[in-house]
């Protein structure tokens, strides 16, 4: 078995890695930091191929579709990305569309390219990595909340097309809370809630999305947020949301 996973360099990614690789999966691993990904490589007993790709380009999607395209992939995670704190009118423009490209761009055709893939083939798993903030709207942390949607929604619409194709070809995604990973350093702000292990979240993500889980929200907390979430106005979620968040 093989399993793709960007972001592999850290955080939920790598800790996927490691659990994909005690599930017997060989991998291949993809990120900006090479050195970080040798250290996983050196790391696990198992086949492991690394590609340093900076995916808020749009060229380096394609190449590394190219690179591994004729490789019998079982499953693909959609993991890279960042978020960025601040109010929308003060946070820096060039730094968003390259969340945007991250965030959404990568994600979106790489789930296509893969997913005519695994259609012809009658095979294959997908697991995009989103949050708990695809269903929620993200003052201070605008355009993270809105790529998350972006992503829950259109995962969630590929995976009814796929119902109704009856094929074998499965799609799910990832929806937690706050994790602890860099995710506040790199995106210069914190989260004002009790973060969730990471090495938790990675398992559960990947025993789930073998199961063909639809929507994984892996702690209780997270899971009843969103359910009362359901509930309420729209401006008082927003308004609930802004209190848990802040630039740094």
């Amino acid at each position: 078995m093989l399993a793709l996973i960007t972001g592999a360099s850290s955080g939920i990614g790598k800790e996927m890695a490691y659990y994909l690789a005690s599930l017997n999966y060989d991998l291949i691993l993809v990120a900006r930091r090479k050195n970080k990904l040798k250290e996983i490589q050196q790391k696990l007993n198992r086949n492991v191929t690394i590609y340093e790709y900076d995916l808020q380009k749009e060229k380096n999607i394609f190449k590394l579709y190219q690179k591994v395209k004729n490789q019998k992939i079982d499953l693909l995670i959609n993991n890279a990305g960042f978020g960025l704190f601040g109010k929308f009118a003060e946070t820096n423009l060039k730094r968003e569309l390259e969340m945007i490209d991250l965030n959404i761009k990568a994600y979106h055709i790489l789930t296509k390219l893969f997913l005519q893939d695994f259609l012809k083939n009658n095979r294959g798993k997908i697991l995009n990595v989103a949050s708990a903030a695809g269903f929620l709207v993200g003052p201070n942390l605008s355009t993270y909340y809105a790529t998350k949607n972006y992503i829950t929604k259109l995962s969630l619409a590929i995976r009814e097309e796929l119902k109704k194709q009856q094929t074998k070809v499965t799609i799910s995604i990832l929806c937690p809370g706050p994790v602890a990973t860099e995710f506040e350093k790199i995106a210069e702000g914190k989260f004002l809630i009790e973060k969730q292990n990471v090495k938790k979240i990675a398992k559960i993500a990947i025993d789930q999305t073998l199961k063909n889980k639809a929507i994984i929200v892996p702690d209780i907390f997270t899971k009843i947020g969103l359910f009362l979430n359901r509930f309420i106005p729209w401006k008082l979620s927003a308004k609930l949301t802004s209190r848990i968040q802040k630039r740094t």
